[in-house]
């Protein structure tokens, strides 16, 4: 049986990289970026060269011939490569702005190839307003695919902008129906309880400290995981609704105990089964840092 035709967008990125071993194996692959090399400078095998941002898709129309699904992972991020400066949240939008309009030559290329079934790489950021407000101040136990997605973040607009503009092409009003699925993706670098405790190495994502760790403990998804993850994406043969229009928003982590998004979509929809959970993987650094006898944190799955 011949491989599904599977093209690939921002190939040389982070989250590529996890899960590239497994799918070149799996499917025949269609790589492209801006860049054939990662952060690190090391070539990737494969990559064509494609600015999905420039709105003449006739430069990049032949990448989707023939293809029967689409992973879009590129994005444009407000620090490009090698560059230390940040732009004020509020001056952020121009930024993602043009990420929209990618993901929107993304959609239009792939409806106009006849591609069937588009895998998007859409965030937790998209609804990410009840986790900053309601769900760290114990106000919200669970966020859900189905709530209204809010972001207060010009990052997380973009991405949930990602999933409306999706929908009419999913719904067929131009002729026919794009099958759309929107991962919406959690936490993928691994944990480091250093991390979290000394000042001299945190980051902006460990920057908070024993409540920083308590999120990306509920937050994080495996590399294996994930690869599962966009594999079933591709793979599902049924996305439909109960209204007949295949569109799904899932989100992306794995089974963790701490987890505070519902993966509901993902079972039903996808047949995710995630394997694995921080409780375990990290079992050694939670109960050095907030389960164990010389620890002073406060319970529950989130907050100190």
């Amino acid at each position: 049986m011949a491989k599904r035709k599977v093209l690939m967008t921002g190939a040389s990125g982070y989250i590529a990289s996890l899960m590239l071993p497994t799918l070149r194996d799996r499917f025949d692959m269609v790589l492209a970026d801006v860049s054939d090399t990662d952060r690190d400078g090391n070539k990737i095998e494969g990559i064509q060269i494609a600015n999905f941002i420039d709105t003449d898709r006739s430069k990049y129309a032949h990448l989707f011939e023939g293809v029967d699904a689409v992973i879009h992972l590129a994005f444009k991020p407000h620090v490009t490569r090698g560059e230390v400066s940040e732009k004020a949240p509020i001056d952020r939008f121009d930024n993602e702005h043009e990420n929209v309009q990618m993901a929107n030559n993304i959609y239009r290329s792939a409806y106009d190839a006849g591609v069937r079934r588009l895998a998007i790489a859409s965030s937790n950021h998209a609804a990410d307003w009840y986790e900053h407000s309601l769900i760290h101040d114990r106000k919200m136990d669970m966020v859900r695919p189905t709530d209204f997605p809010i972001s207060d973040n010009f990052y997380g607009w973009a991405k949930a902008a990602y999933e409306l503009l999706a929908y009419p092409y999913a719904c067929g009003i131009f002729g026919r129906k794009l099958e759309t699925v929107m991962l919406r993706i959690g936490f993928t670098r691994p944990i480091v309880a250093s991390d979290y405790t000394s000042a001299n190495s945190m980051s902006e994502q460990t920057a908070g400290g024993l409540a920083e760790f308590k999120r990306n403990l509920g937050a994080r998804i495996s590399p294996r995981d994930i690869t599962q993850l966009f594999t079933k994406a591709v793979e599902a043969p049924n996305i439909e609704n109960e209204h007949g229009v295949p569109f799904v928003v899932a989100y992306g982590c794995s089974d963790n105990t701490r987890r505070f998004w519902s993966l509901e979509t993902a079972r039903k929809y996808l047949d995710y089964q995630p394997e694995d959970d921080t409780e375990i993987t990290y079992a050694k650094e939670i109960a050095e840092l907030i389960t164990g006898p010389e620890a002073n944190v406060r319970g529950g799955k989130v907050g100190i």
